[in-house]
């Protein structure tokens, strides 16, 4: 029988999964405390390398748009006020986000540090989070600046084609299919996603320009900012990272 706390005792737990989580500790347990966050437009690469860094260094990962739909799934004091606001047709306030994100990284799988993908978007959310984080006694270490070009961005986008059953994905360029416009297994045609449009692109990108530069500016006068080539291959940018992470 479980404890009421969620967490089930140790006799409990298969033993190939008490050898995998001791190993995992045991490796953890050498690295040193990350507290990270991601910036860079849709398609620059944060998504492909967010997990290969959350493993590298036992971190875990904060999405917040994930954490909110969580926060209000669950029903946490923070989630209702959320959804009132969602409710409303409001957005969720700064505050409020910097309050889940103050939850989530008092969680165990955070205890190492963590990778925020997606905030702070304004300076005005940067302030609150490094004003957060400093009542905890902590700070962001390093910000990572998917650096890329909008026209490399627009070639890697507008060029995704989907087969929405399979949710096999090609590429015009990169990854065509054996046939233009159809699927390599079933023949059936391949869509694109709204959002992979050269014209939603740009009013994203635009978006991104005007409001997370600054958020760039504000970090890098604390001299925390590494710059990456993300037009690069992604195992070539993986060990950017690595290079930057371990210095």
């Amino acid at each position: 029988m479980a404890s009421s706390s969620g967490s089930a005792r140790l006799q409990d737990v298969p033993s190939i999964d008490l050898m995998s989580e001791l190993l995992r500790r045991m490796k953890c347990a050498s690295k040193p405390d990350k507290r990270l966050i991601l910036i860079g437009p849709p398609g620059s690469g944060k998504g492909t390398q967010s997990p290969i860094i959350k493993d590298e260094y036992c971190l875990c990962h904060l999405a917040t748009g994930d954490m909110l739909r969580a926060a209000v799934a669950a029903k946490t004091p923070l989630g209702i006020k959320a959804k009132e606001a969602m409710d409303n047709g409001g957005l969720v306030s700064d505050d409020l986000v910097v309050g889940i994100i103050d939850e989530a990284v008092k969680k165990p799988s955070c205890q190492k540090g963590f990778i925020l993908d997606g905030f702070p978007r304004t300076v005005v959310q940067a302030q609150k989070l490094d004003q957060m984080l400093e009542k905890q006694g902590t700070k962001i270490d390093t910000v990572l600046n998917f650096s890329i070009d909008d026209a490399i961005l627009e070639e890697r986008i507008t060029g995704r084609w989907i087969h929405p059953s399979s949710g096999r994905s090609y590429h015009t360029k990169f990854a065509p299919p054996k046939v233009a416009g159809v699927d390599d297994v079933t023949g059936e045609p391949l869509i694109q996603r709204k959002d992979d449009t050269a014209a939603v692109l740009k009013s994203r990108l635009e978006a991104f320009h005007k409001q997370t530069e600054p958020v760039i500016d504000y970090y890098s006068k604390k001299k925390i900012v590494a710059e990456l080539q993300a037009e690069k291959p992604p195992k070539e940018v993986a060990e950017e990272i690595q290079k930057v992470l371990s210095s």
